[in-house]
């Protein structure tokens, strides 16, 4: 059970609080902001809990009024302001510039980031809500948010110097993408085993190498590139880089014709004598490898929250149909066979659902959360290739065109299983930490 407290910050962002006559309160929070300070985000209990003196434990689905407020808000903005470009943007393998124009606007892409660099200065819990809500209606806008969220700013924000933070975190929050650099042809699930050189030169180093599988390479005003200083070292060699993209001799090299998230740009890129000043190095040389690795289990339980959204996302777009949907005199939610598989499916969100906030919860409050986030981002993926098969057999004929959106969330889903560690990696990563637990 979560007993939480969180003192509320400075905030700015998306809260569309809307006045009896309409307007709509400032991306600040304007007049809000001394209300909020003063405010405890403790759920109240209920009243007759109180009555029989009951503890106050809350459920797991507990939310702050600042929590609530955001993924109601994102609901609404995903509904009216993405919902019309998902099928052009998956048809023509591009992410509309409106759409990402507005999640900057809208205060998504620096939901942590404090205010003094433009962000919303908010929880990582909030960006866990954020992800969710945008995948149930385009899971490529919610990797873009993702990966932009718990990757790039909180890398920047643990590890940037006040110069790098300064230059970095006030364009990431307003205007500027940011991409991680890791895998290699050779260097996938082996991700420390990557090839990409940077050599040293005085005060600058030169990189050579190239990588795999970019997310958001397309648009992206900045690489976080992972390159070994010293490849006699092995892994420990790994430093990170940060490369503008205007470097000369970074070449992004032409996007993944790819299955799904088909908006989300995925390219290979090239690094021909890269040269990159030694300011440019986030944080330490020789911890990139640390850095990618805290990275990734934190990202992980934002992939959960992918996937989890995903398959809310098309069990709520194939419901409806079920209820309305008539053969041998009744709807088709009516057979047993149907109910139970429609109660089977909604079980497994459920516990997706569970597993996901678990883990987000656990990693605000400093806990342990790594076998936790393997658990939830490897059964958040399985429920979500589940979910996207299931709609598709309940919709019968119509869910195999793209008339309705199902097919998009079954072709979606797949890379769930794959990136940010495969399944069979979360399975042995948990097995490890068993492990470890029996040993003790």
């Amino acid at each position: 059970a979560l007993e939480r407290n969180i003192a509320c910050k400075h905030h700015g962002g998306l809260l569309e609080q809307i006045y009896p006559q309409g307007k709509q309160i400032c991306r600040s929070w304007g007049v809000l902001r001394a209300g909020w300070r003063s405010m405890s985000v403790q759920p109240a209990r209920d009243a007759a809990a109180e009555q029989a003196g009951a503890s106050n434990f809350p459920p797991l689905q507990t939310y702050s009024d600042e929590e609530r407020m955001m993924r109601d808000s994102v609901r609404k903005y995903a509904q009216e302001r993405i919902a019309p470009f998902v099928s052009k943007m998956d048809e023509e393998s591009y992410m509309d510039t409106d759409v990402i124009k507005s999640l900057f606007e809208q205060g998504l892409m620096g939901i942590e980031i404090d205010p003094e660099y433009g962000g919303t200065g908010t929880t990582f819990f909030s960006s866990i809500l954020v992800i969710e809500e945008l995948a149930k209606v385009d899971p490529s806008v919610a990797v873009l948010c993702d990966i932009q969220n718990t990757l790039i700013n909180t890398l920047f924000a643990k590890l940037g110097t006040p110069a790098q933070k300064e230059q970095y975190l006030s364009r990431l929050s307003t205007d500027m993408i940011g991409s991680f650099c890791l895998s290699e042809a050779e260097a996938g699930s082996d991700a420390f085993s990557l090839k990409t050189r940077a050599e040293k030169h005085k005060d600058y180093y030169v990189i050579n190498g190239s990588k795999m599988w970019i997310s958001n390479a397309e648009h992206a005003g900045v690489f976080l590139v992972m390159a070994n200083v010293d490849p006699s070292a092995g892994y420990k060699g790994i430093t990170c880089f940060i490369v503008d993209r205007d470097t000369e001799g970074l070449e992004i090299c032409k996007k993944e014709n790819k299955l799904g998230l088909r908006a989300s740009s995925t390219c290979p890129l090239n690094f021909d004598n890269v040269m990159v000043p030694e300011k440019n190095i986030l944080g330490q040389v020789g911890h990139g490898y640390k850095y990618a690795i805290g990275m990734l289990n934190e990202g992980r339980i934002g992939i959960a929250a992918q996937m989890l959204g995903l398959a809310q996302g098309c069990f709520d777009n194939t419901v409806p149909y079920t209820r309305q949907r008539i053969q041998f005199g009744k709807r088709i939610f009516d057979f047993q066979g149907m109910q139970h598989q429609i109660a089977h499916v909604a079980t497994q969100i459920e516990a997706a659902r569970l597993l996901t906030y678990n883990s987000a919860r656990l990693k605000e409050a400093g806990r342990p959360f790594i076998k936790e986030a393997c658990m939830a981002k490897y059964f958040a993926a399985e429920v979500a290739t589940l979910t996207t098969s299931k709609c598709i057999e309940w919709m019968g004929g119509v869910g195999f065109t793209k008339d309705y959106p199902i097919e998009k969330y079954y072709r979606d889903c797949k890379i769930g299983t794959i990136y940010e560690g495969t399944s069979n990696v979360q399975l042995s990563t948990m097995a490890k930490i068993i492990d470890k637990e029996f040993g003790q």
